[in-house]
């Protein structure tokens, strides 16, 4: 097709995800190629890619090791069922996630996105405690303003009442626990209060109904899309801590923060947290195909183990679960890993955007900068002293992306926070020039607002 062709069929029949179609045919885009971090669309305009194709290329578009692998192992096989037979590259790469994974996770459940990597730990937390005879234990407790995916269970211990709300007669209830966010919270700025104050809120939830709670289900250090809030420092521990002294699985959401995100190759790894669960997706095969995988103990995995006639068996799966073409794939990037020492140039980009990302802060309408590792939220408001945000209708952040896609950087807002999650492959040059891009952009969207 040509590209108005293309365009016109665009509107015509695609319904895009997280998206108002009204909003895509005001300012429709259409991808046709990548190389490197740089996206081209079908008039040839080029864009630096500033939130990874949605938060998962790792090493750019094309990466030639990983297209190669793809390839070999399309010669062998593009796919065979996991279902009661295994196959080479889902075996080898379980065994390079078990490596890299936390000490205490040895068994490896493949699935294909990150949504259904959480609904795998939702059910199987719950089956642990029922195929243990602890069949009280059937509650969740989660964190407000999270988000794990949009499943029926994932939204169910999600809290992001714009996305969730609709489908609340579908959702079964979860217990929610405040998460301690640092900007405009109520009781102050000081962050160990804060964290102290929201630990206690959780093991006054714990005291009361430990014997009915199976699981907690976290982000990982960071919550991604209710606007990259950081976690302050010893929060994700004292969940563990609690969860210990409380006889309850702890389920560590690591789909956006895996693989380096963060500046480890797991955000666990900044408090030495071992989770009973562990999901991850995304940069898993660099952003190339959908893999994802829910992680757990030996413990976890015994409690399912047993004769067919015990009826302990996980029923569930996947029809492309294990799917050996992004296995082929995650092999190969997570070999570019370690050749590449990219976790720990990821953790010096990181250093180097907090500190370009710190003039932002001249700007009037830039409330707050939120960062860990390469994942960041630039926040803007009406008011930076008081903190008073825009009026919802205006949008001011979605426009400032729209102004970043003229200046040829992509990227998705959250609300009025402005989301950049760069590739972890981007030059220092590159990052330069897209923070110098958000600079342009807030200053002409915010212009009037003076």
């Amino acid at each position: 097709m040509n590209p108005q062709a293309l365009l016109e069929s665009s509107k015509r029949h695609l319904w895009l995800p997280f998206t108002q179609m009204t909003d895509y045919e005001r300012d429709p885009l259409i991808i046709e190629s990548g190389e490197g971090i740089v996206l081209k669309d079908i008039y040839g305009n080029e864009y630096l890619d500033g939130y990874s194709s949605l938060w998962l290329n790792v090493h750019g578009h094309q990466k030639k090791e990983i297209d190669e692998a793809i390839k070999k192992q399309l010669d062998k096989i593009a796919h065979s069922t996991l279902l009661g037979a295994a196959n080479v590259p889902a075996i080898e790469l379980a065994d390079k996630l078990i490596e890299i994974a936390p000490n205490n996770l040895q068994r490896v459940f493949y699935s294909d996105s990150g949504a259904t990597s959480v609904e795998i730990a939702i059910k199987m937390a719950y089956q642990y405690w029922q195929n243990k005879g602890q069949t009280k234990k059937c509650k969740f407790v989660s964190l407000s303003n999270g988000y794990h995916g949009d499943t029926v269970g994932a939204i169910s211990i999600g809290a992001i009442d714009l996305f969730h709300r609709i489908y609340g007669a579908l959702m079964f209830e979860s217990i929610k626990a405040p998460f301690p966010i640092t900007y405009r919270n109520p009781i102050g700025s000081n962050e160990d209060t804060i964290r102290d104050e929201a630990i206690s809120a959780l093991r006054r939830i714990f005291e009361e109904q430990h014997e009915e709670i199976a699981a907690i289900t976290v982000e990982s250090m960071i919550q991604g899309a209710s606007g990259m809030h950081v976690m302050p420092k010893g929060y994700l521990k004292g969940i563990e801590k609690l969860c210990r002294e409380f006889n309850i699985l702890l389920i560590v959401d690591e789909v956006a923060t895996g693989f380096g995100r963060t500046g480890k190759m797991f955000a666990v790894e900044h408090e030495g947290v071992q989770p009973d669960l562990m999901t991850i997706a995304k940069g898993i095969t660099g952003g190339y195909l959908p893999i994802a995988a829910t992680l757990t103990t030996e413990d976890v995995y015994n409690e399912f183990y047993g004769e067919y006639e015990e009826l302990k068996t996980f029923f569930h799966g996947h029809s492309y679960t294990g799917n050996q073409l992004g296995c082929a794939a995650a092999l190969a990037n997570l070999k570019i890993y370690d050749e590449e020492n990219l976790v720990e140039q990821a953790a010096k980009k990181a250093r180097l955007i907090e500190s370009e990302l710190k003039s932002l802060t001249e700007f009037k309408h830039v409330g707050d900068i939120r960062q860990l590792g390469l994942m960041c939220g630039i926040e803007l408001v009406k008011d930076q002293d008081t903190k008073e945000a825009f009026p919802f209708e205006e949008r001011v952040a979605y426009k400032t992306t729209l102004e970043m896609r003229k200046q040829g950087m992509l990227t998705r807002p959250l609300g009025d926070i402005i989301v950049f999650m760069p590739p972890l492959a981007s030059t220092d040059e590159q990052l330069l020039t897209m923070i110098e891009i958000m600079k342009k952009a807030i200053e002409v969207t915010t212009m009037d607002k003076m």
